[in-house]
């Protein structure tokens, strides 16, 4: 049989899958749990704005440095000057609150996504799981009718409103938010969490600081965090689908989520995660509160319950259903990249972005670029804390891609100031998760005449020791670990 006669046998399968699926996600719901989850995440966001602003960290993060990490293809994305990017970053907070009090729906939301979004690119050493989360969802919110419920725009304009809407808002952001849940959970099954590091060494550093801090000293105390931790992403995410195990599973996240910002500083991630998880409830689930309160004082009357036909709820058209099927493939498919890298990702970073890998490894490192002019005979050491920010350098010295993106920087600035061709290296030794620290990169290599692979290792990257003594190994040049300076859990 020949596959052209197969090809239509496989499309009139396939036909009946996606009518299904599209009259699924067309069928009339609540519009109040989507309103309820446009309101908290306008709130949160406008908390964040906040904090930035607070803590000065626009200046820190896009005014001050002197060097900027594009990421590949994007080199064109450049902080705006001062006092533009301020103004910028504060538009952020005026479209959050739009977003949350439903004013200008659309428009705010769109314009959130934008400079949000902007943001989010001027800098991959600025890159946080918890930004990239807020992006997926916002994305998500610019297609949802979020603002017809629960909004200024409801109240101005009644023709407007909406009492129903179709499925696929809601089970849109059900789905971003399990693969969000489940592969926190897939990634942490690794040698090391599963034997309790990191998470056994950060808790340990900050015993004396809690009440019950002297609890961290039990390793069978450790485990059941790091085994537990795994349990709840991997089981307990697909359980809030589940009715009859939803409002367990709902309040031990409530306590995971809450317990993680007591111990770590994460901002607004364990917030923007429970507000986000109430989509799993039903989506009336606002007015069933209200009644099941009401009737603590007086008896009500059954909600009526219109019939469907009546609601003139639109139907998911054939192209946005095509976009979301598009949109989901690419969210399942990038975290899996690592397949590509037969390597430890916590020790070389290759596929770390985008892959839901939050708090689960501890990486140190210390180490200088060597820029050396051969035909002038001229050798420069520049150390990334000297020349860049301690968030900046902590970052490259730590990830394979900036190491290489900083020497082609490097590179640039010693022909801008009328050097020749001049030979980069690093020597950089890093510890990860304890380990004793050892060579990251080859010191030898001159990595402005190498490429740097993006679907697979690269040769110049040293592989992780794990025996014990490694450290003795190392060469003379190395400086003991200095003292003075914050390390930080990446």
């Amino acid at each position: 049989m020949t596959d052209a006669a197969l090809t239509p046998t496989a499309r009139s399968a396939a036909e009946p899958l996606w009518r299904r699926a599209q009259a699924y996600l067309s069928q009339p719901v609540a519009i109040q749990s989507l309103a309820v989850t446009r309101i908290l995440f306008g709130a949160i966001m406008v908390w964040d704005c906040y904090r930035y602003i607070k803590y000065d960290r626009i200046f820190r993060y896009y005014v001050e440095p002197t060097w900027n990490f594009p990421y590949f293809g994007l080199d064109f994305i450049r902080p705006l000057p001062e006092p533009w990017i301020h103004w910028a970053w504060l538009s952020v907070g005026v479209f959050a609150f739009l977003v949350m009090i439903g004013a200008f729906y659309r428009v705010a939301i769109i314009g959130f996504t934008l400079v949000f979004g902007y943001f989010f690119l001027l800098d991959k050493t600025q890159y946080l799981n918890h930004n990239y989360m807020v992006l997926l969802y916002a994305v998500l919110l610019c297609f949802a009718p979020a603002g017809r419920a629960f909004s200024v725009d409801a109240w101005r304009r009644p023709e407007t409103r909406m009492a129903f809407i179709p499925r696929w808002p809601v089970a849109a952001i059900r789905l971003q938010t399990e693969i969000i849940l489940i592969y926190a959970g897939i990634v942490k099954i690794t040698d090391d969490w599963l034997r309790g590091e990191p998470l056994g060494m950060w808790l340990r550093a900050q015993a004396e600081d809690h009440v019950f801090g002297w609890i961290f000293q039990y390793d069978w105390v450790i485990l059941m965090g790091t085994w537990g931790t795994i349990g709840l992403h991997i089981l307990g995410a697909p359980l809030l689908l589940w009715r009859r195990t939803r409002l367990a599973v709902f309040l031990t996240y409530c306590v995971f989520h809450m317990s993680n910002s007591v111990f770590f500083n994460i901002g607004i991630f364990p917030w923007l995660t429970i507000a986000i998880t109430l989509i799993f409830f039903d989506p009336d689930w606002p007015q069933q509160l209200a009644r099941r309160a009401l009737g603590l004082f007086e008896t009500l009357p059954p909600m009526p319950r219109p019939e469907p036909a009546a609601l003139g709820v639109p139907a998911l058209g054939t192209g946005l259903m095509a976009v979301l099927a598009v949109w989901f493939a690419v969210q399942i498919a990038v975290p899996q990249r690592q397949i590509f890298f037969p390597n430890l990702v916590g020790w070389t970073g290759d596929g770390h972005r985008f892959s839901w890998r939050m708090r689960i490894y501890d990486r140190k490192a210390e180490g200088v670029f060597v820029v050396h002019d051969p035909a002038r005979g001229v050798t420069v050491t520049v150390d990334p804390f000297a020349v860049m920010s301690a968030r900046q350098a902590r970052a490259v010295l730590t990830r394979t891609d900036l190491i290489h993106d900083f020497a082609q920087l490097l590179e640039a600035q010693a022909r801008a100031e009328g050097m020749g061709d001049v030979e980069v290296r690093a020597q950089i030794v890093k510890s990860l998760n304890g380990r004793p620290r050892q060579l990251y990169v080859d010191p030898e290599v001159d990595l402005t005449a190498v490429a740097y692979n993006w679907l697979r290792p690269d040769p110049w990257v040293r592989p992780l020791e794990t025996r014990a003594g490694v450290s003795d190994a190392l060469p003379d040049w190395l400086p003991p670990w200095p003292q003075q300076r914050p390390w930080e859990a990446f």
